[in-house]
This record gives C-alpha cells, structure tokens and sequence, in this order.
C-alpha cells in the first residue's frame, strides 16, 4: 500500500543529486577578476586575443589563477583585489583602446563545476551595488521623425517619375499631397502605393486633387520597435566605455529601457554616456591596397600616406576584415550623414541568396547617393562609425551601379555579420530623445547589508518553522523540514541553471516559497491525523491522507500559480523577477511537499508489515456522548 517502485526513488534521488551539483557554486564565493571585451565590431575575441592576454600577464609578472575565454570574452582571476587593479592598468595599455578591460567578480568555483555549467546565480543590483535607470523613449517623437522623411520621401519619389504636383506637406499625422488634376492624381496614387507600402492612401476629388496618406498600425508598431531597438543597441555601445563586466539593457514594456550598471558609482558620467551619441559618414575612398594603375586612382597617394605624408585633403584610415587591416585612404569630403539613413535590416539576394544588407535613404540623401555612385562606378565607397572623435570603417563595397534610394551592401560572409553590420547602420544615433523618469544608486556596502538581512530572516523563518514543525507533528514534522530543505535545495538550483539574477524581491519569494511548501504538508498531516481519528489503520491513514490531499494542494498551488503567471506577464522589473521565483518556488515545492515527503514515509513505515501506530503528535479522538 504504502510502497514506491523503484524507479522512483532513483528519479528522487538524482534530482536530489543534480540539486546539489547545481546549488554548491553559490557556496564557493566570488574572487577578484579583469575581464577583456572588445569595444569595437572590428576588434574580435579570439584565440589570438587570449595569447596576448596570457603574454602581458606573464611578462608583468602577475600569475592568474584562473584564464578563460566565454562568449562575453577573457575572464582572469585573481587572488586579491590590489593585483586586479595592477593587472587591468597593464592590460589596458598593452591591448589599446579596441578593448574594454573591466574589474569583475568570479565564482571560486572548480573548473570541472564550470565545465558542466554550474554555475551560481547573478546578483542584483540592490544586492551588488551600482547605478540604476530607467529610461522613457518618446515614441511620439519617433512617429514625427518617420512622417517628416516620409515627406521627403514621396516629393523626391514624384520629382523623379516627373508627376507633377502642387505641394506637399504634413498635416498634423497626415501627409497631403496635392495634384493639378484627375489624371496625374491617378498617377501619383499609383507611384506612392508601389514605393511606399507602409501609406494607407485615401484620394479625394475635391478641387485640389488632394491625397491623404497615413501610416498603417503595423507601420506606426514596427516605427516604434524599430526606435526602441536601435535606442537599446545604442546604449549598449555607450555603456562599454564605463568599463561595466556585465550590465543589464534590457526593455520594459513598450516604451521603455532599464539600464543597470553593476559597480558603476558615479551617477555624472554615467547620464553623460548615456546620452552621448556617435554619427555615420559616407566617404569615398581615393586609394586602396591592390589598386590597378590608372583609372580614378592614383596608388602612391595610399604609400605616401602608409610612411606618413598623407596628401591634402585625404586621410588615411584601416578597416578590419577577416583576413587583416586593409589600409584606405578616404576623402574628408563627406557625402552623406547617418541623419539621412532611415532603414537598415540583414536579409539575402534574390538572385544568388547571398548575405547582404538593404539600406534606405530619404529624399534627399537619395539624390546624392544618386548622384555620385553615378559619377564613381566601379570606386569604392567607405560607410564611417565616429564615436568619441575616433572613426572607424565599417565596410567600404565596390559601387556596381548606380544606386538610389533603396541599394544593398553585399559580399559579406557570415549572416552574423550583416546583422552586425545593419545594427551599427541604424545605431550611429538615438532613434528617439529619452528621458530619465527613475535613477537609483546602491553602495557596494549596502548590497552587502542587503544580502546579510535579506538571508538572515530567510534563515530565521526557516528555524521558526522547523521547531514547529518537530514539536507539533514529531516524527511527520522532521520529514517535513527534510522535504523542505530539499525543496529549497531544488529552487536555488534551478535559479542556477537558468542562469538568474538574484534580488531582493527575488529572496522575498524564496521565503514565501518556504512558507507555501510546508503549507501542504501540514494539509497532509492534518489529513492523516483525521484518518487516525476516523479508526483508520495506520497504513491505510498514511495511504488516504497522501491521496485525499494531493487534490486540494493541487487546487491551491494551481490557483497561486495563474497569479504569478499574471504578474510576470503584466509586471516589469522587480516583479516581474518576483513572480520567476514564485513560480519556479510552487513547483518545487509540489514535488517535495507531496512525493519526496511520502518516499521518506514510505521507507519509514511502508517496510512494516505490522504497524501499530505513527508519530505525528497528539492525535484527539472524539469521545461519545451517553444518553
């Protein structure tokens, strides 16, 4: 009766296993490390990167205990926090400014745990310390930018189809466009519906011949994803000259950023980041490595400028390709700004499936595109990334033809690279203003405060709970505590495994977790005890009250759970990290609270053939009443 198969003591026990393989990390503690990121596109982690790390470590005299490499970069770990800092001094000089060289925490973790992915949990900012913002994007500033190129867009469309037109113009977020008659109306809706399928055209037959063009719903939303989007990757290029190992931009909700930068204390610079912007430029190149002899080139300009006698009016930059730096001597004439480039996505040819990025332009930036890739076929032309007055060449293709509006960018290989290469495009400045409506700062030691608190009454209430359990359910309220030590031992590691942050709200809700788990076993005690008073044999009082329980657990737990779910879907933030815990917290303790409990009952009394009775307290029969 009160029996389990085997199988389910081996899943019980390997779950248990794989719980502690996952939970000691966090136990290891952290230890002072530099961590090597690129700060550039063009400057690539690699094994490279890694042998020069390893190099001025070893010839600085400093002996890591640890050097790695992960997707986030070089990770070196040290055993004090005076050689962090001389170490980072000395790997910011020998690597340049192409790197970010940060101070980080690691875990002391072994390296057979790492290897596994055993890992302990991030910590939040209100528990490591740093700089909190949260930033609020003016989507209507976004729209309005979108309609004035729009405008732009549709006069330089009909000047070029020679449509005659009377005017156009925007009304309030409406684009009107105006006609001399029925027929060139005609033709002007035609034009605009095929080169701008975004307008939902309405055309009016009034004296002005006038037709009112209005973004649709799914322009206006991708208009503003497209804004958030590019705001993000913005920061995130801002926020790498703070030197920041492991910052959090993320988006909430709709319309707005959280930005928080672990360890970062002055709220100054950091607003000043924030809000700085870099800029596109297009430029042609007057002389590159391989140049034949003649044509518009003149290669001696390119050995000139490589020894040092750069000719007038030309400047000699590097581009990074996969096979080294190819030297390009640019103009400083500028032929377009990123203020004209409305549009850049990755997709692939449709002629050769090729990988390759499609750029838009606005009007105006469309007639210059137009007019010199017309001049300059065959020339190269070299797309500029300027930030900080430091600019670097992101790509410089060869002009096939000539281009307009809409061209492409191809001989790419990798898509990884035109998606790189299209994120940057649209990156060069904010797609909308922002504002800061919340900032936060957390001291390191106040972090520290906040752990200690935060874990003590966890501690305290797990204590509180555990003698009362002993006291008032004996031997049952022992199993219970077990049950809910390992139900504990089960969430932290899952919160490992998934890699979480851990924060404040996040240990409110392993408290209350703890709290919800030894609600159900107290309803299965209380169940058994009735069994008892109902005349049950112990056996058959064990077997009823797992079983008559499990139905109301199951309707509490389920009903608890569709109100985290709720809160995560419609929180943000704090919350919504609350309801993760929550929710992960609710099915583990289902688990531990009903199957882990009874396999220790089951191996407690379920072996006795003869069972006079059970330790679970004082069990209260009703006495009879005489007539």
């Amino acid at each position: 009766m009160n029996r389990y198969p085997l199988w389910k003591y081996i899943l019980i026990v390997v779950l248990l296993a794989m719980g502690l393989l996952y939970t000691v990390p966090n136990f290891y503690g952290e230890s002072p490390a530099v961590q090597v990121s690129s700060l550039k596109p063009s400057a690539k982690i690699d094994p490279a990167v890694l042998g020069r790390v390893e190099e001025a470590l070893t010839k600085g005299g400093f002996k890591p205990e640890g050097l790695m490499q992960d997707l986030t970069g070089i990770k070196a770990r040290f055993g004090d926090t005076d050689t962090q800092l001389k170490a980072k001094e000395l790997l910011q000089a020998q690597l340049g400014e192409d790197y970010v060289v940060a101070l980080n925490l690691l875990s002391r973790s072994p390296v057979w745990l790492t290897s596994i992915g055993a890992l302990p949990m991030y910590l939040g900012l209100d528990l490591r310390g740093g700089v909190h913002f949260l930033l609020q994007v003016d989507m209507k500033a976004a729209l309005n930018k979108r309609i004035d190129t729009t405008v732009g867009d549709i006069r330089g469309t009909l000047r070029d189809k020679r449509i005659q037109y009377s005017g156009v113009a925007r009304e309030r977020d409406d684009v009107v466009v105006r006609f001399r008659d029925k027929d060139t109306q005609a033709k002007g809706v035609a034009e605009i519906e095929k080169a701008f399928p975004d307008l939902d055209l309405r055309a009016q037959a009034d004296s002005d011949f006038k037709v009112t063009a209005k973004l649709k719903l799914e322009a206006v939303r991708r208009t503003q994803e497209f804004a958030l989007q590019q705001n993000i990757t913005t920061l995130r290029n801002r926020v790498n000259e703070l030197g920041v190992a492991e910052p959090i931009i993320q988006q909430q909700g709709t319309d707005r950023i959280v930005v928080q930068l672990p360890g970062v204390q002055d709220t100054t610079r950091a607003k000043d980041i924030l809000g700085r912007t870099a800029t596109l430029e297009i430029r042609m190149v007057e002389a590159h490595a391989g140049d034949p002899a003649g044509r518009n080139y003149d290669p001696q300009k390119l050995e000139q400028a490589i020894k040092g006698q750069v000719p007038f009016g030309t400047e000699l930059h590097y581009s990074a390709r996969s096979s080294g730096k190819e030297a390009l001597l640019l103009g400083k004439q500028v032929v377009l700004t990123g203020e004209r480039l409305t549009d850049a996505s990755p997709g692939f040819d449709s002629t050769d499936h090729r990988p390759m990025v499609s750029v838009t332009v606005d009007g105006q930036g469309a007639r210059v595109v137009q007019q010199v890739t017309r001049e300059g076929v065959k020339r190269r032309m070299a797309i500029l990334l300027i930030d900080r007055g430091k600019p670097e060449v992101l790509t410089a293709p060869v002009i096939q033809s000539e281009l307009g509006a809409r061209f492409q960018i191809t001989g790419f290989g990798t898509t990884a690279e035109t998606k790189d290469l299209a994120l940057l495009l649209r990156a060069g400045a904010l797609a909308a203003p922002m504002e800061i409506v919340e900032e936060r700062t957390v001291g390191p030691s106040l972090g520290a405060e906040n752990i200690k608190i935060g874990f003590q009454s966890m501690w305290y209430g797990f204590a509180a709970i555990a003698v009362f359990m002993m006291l008032y359910y004996m031997l049952f309220g022992v199993i219970s505590i077990i049950a809910l030590s390992c139900n504990l031992l089960f969430l932290i590691a899952l919160l490992s495994m998934l890699q979480a942050t851990l924060t404040l709200p996040g240990i409110a809700a392993i408290a209350l977790a703890l709290g919800m788990a030894i609600d159900a076993n107290v309803l299965i005690n209380e169940r058994i005890r009735e069994e008892l008073r109902n005349g049950n044999t112990p056996q058959a009082a064990i077997f009823s009250g797992y079983d008559r329980a499990w139905g109301t657990i199951l309707d509490s737990n389920v009903t608890t759970l569709i109100a985290g779910i709720a809160l995560f879907a419609f929180g943000s933030g704090p919350v919504k990290g609350f309801a993760v815990v929550h929710c992960l917290g609710i099915l583990t303790s289902m688990f531990s609270a009903v199957m882990l409990s009874r396999a220790l009952v089951n191996l407690w009394y379920g072996m006795r053939r003869k069972l006079d009775g059970v330790s679970i307290g004082q069990v209260w029969k009703p006495t009879e009443s005489k007539a």
